[in-house]
């Protein structure tokens, strides 16, 4: 790679919500701030809503838009895919595939076809790969991605443990796979909202609900080992709806102390939320990488979580919060006794400090480039 590169980031951007199009966005900032030209192509239909159950876009952007963004790709136009990796050929040194879900895959392993179709072309690609493959995956999901992995120049991916899934796809003797952790790319709300002193008696779990995250674990714990004047709200999009934790919620006793706030929560909402809260607590059974950490951290709340995925590297056990085992909601209960312990939760937030975004962008976008 030459010491200056144009840049292409494929993936989501505004009016596109969420860690996805914030991460894709923020990486194309940071490029150009180093002096590589860099544009961003986006969606304008990313995914057939049958697949994608929630919200896929909002109006207001939860950070500054890049200007160099275009919003030509859909999923329902393959000829577009062809085109597009074509002209990035042309105007591009490094193609840069932003992975969430293979249903991706088909579009770009179209795109890559149009740029490995013009002669001469020198256009390097890598995969970023946000998710290797679904916490929740079927047997086509291993194929996709496969074929994508063993096509392309290079593979980053945010963990080691990822890392390792992606070697193996890619296939023996096959290098070129990196690990850069994920920086923080958190969305503006506009400052954290000074809460009054003492204890809200209050957890909050903040993201889409699926299986893999764990909340009907956390609603198990709630019941067995919270104080029993402790309130827990679950905020953000249910893949499925809310029927089934609101039986499991009234079946162990606790609904009056639980809400589940449906839908995707604007970043303008999220100060209140956090105020409203003495931790956030992330029961995930399985994870690769999230925000959330650092996002509570950012609004002063310590964070009760799970050693899934690189949670346990953000999470300061005793000092900013308290970690427990994946998957093991008699863990997670100790863990919330843990926390309610006179004046425990007053201590944690004391140590509770932000995040200092520069040292994580930087080793990212260098391992990226180098990639």
């Amino acid at each position: 790679m030459s010491a200056v590169a144009r840049v292409a980031l494929v993936g989501p951007a505004h009016p596109y919500k969420g860690g996805g199009a914030r991460h894709t966005t923020e990486l194309a900032h940071r490029l150009r701030a180093l002096g590589h030209p860099t544009t961003v192509e986006s969606w304008r239909a990313q995914y057939p809503a049958a697949l994608y159950p929630g919200r896929q876009t909002i109006d207001a952007p939860e950070g500054e838009p890049y200007p160099g963004t275009r919003h030509e790709l859909a999923w329902y136009r393959p000829d577009g895919w062809w085109r597009t990796g074509r002209r990035l050929a042309r105007d591009a040194d490094l193609v840069v595939l932003t992975l969430f879900s293979p249903v991706q895959v088909p579009a770009y392993l179209g795109i890559l076809a149009g740029v490995r179709s013009r002669r001469g072309a020198r256009t390097r690609v890598v995969v970023l790969c946000h998710n290797v493959l679904p916490h929740e995956r079927r047997a086509v999901d291993v194929s996709l991605v496969r074929a994508l992995l063993r096509r392309v120049d290079a593979v980053v991916t945010h963990s080691p443990e990822q890392a390792r899934l992606a070697e193996g796809l890619r296939g023996p003797g096959r290098r070129g796979v990196a690990v850069a952790e994920m920086p923080p790319h958190l969305p503006e709300t506009g400052g954290a909202s000074e809460p009054p002193p003492g204890e809200r008696r209050h957890l909050l779990f903040l993201g889409i609900v699926r299986p893999y995250k764990g909340v009907d674990l956390l609603l198990e714990a709630l019941a067995h080992g919270a104080p029993d004047d402790v309130a827990l709200t679950v905020a953000g999009e249910f893949w499925g709806g809310t029927e089934e934790l609101e039986a499991l919620a009234t079946r162990l006793g606790i609904a009056d102390r639980v809400r589940l706030r449906d839908g995707y929560v604007p970043a303008g909402e999220l100060p209140e939320l956090f105020a409203s809260a003495d931790a956030v607590v992330l029961p995930y059974r399985t994870a690769t990488a999230t925000q959330n950490v650092w996002l509570a951290h950012e609004h002063g709340l310590p964070v009760v979580a799970t050693r899934a995925g690189t949670l346990a590297d953000h999470v300061r056990g005793g000092v900013d919060g308290v970690l427990c085992e994946p998957g093991d909601a008699a863990d997670l209960a100790r863990a919330l006794g843990e926390f309610y312990a006179p004046g425990e939760p007053e201590r944690l937030r004391a140590g509770v400090r932000p995040v200092d975004a520069e040292p994580y962008w930087r080793a990212y976008t260098g391992i990226l480039l180098e990639a």
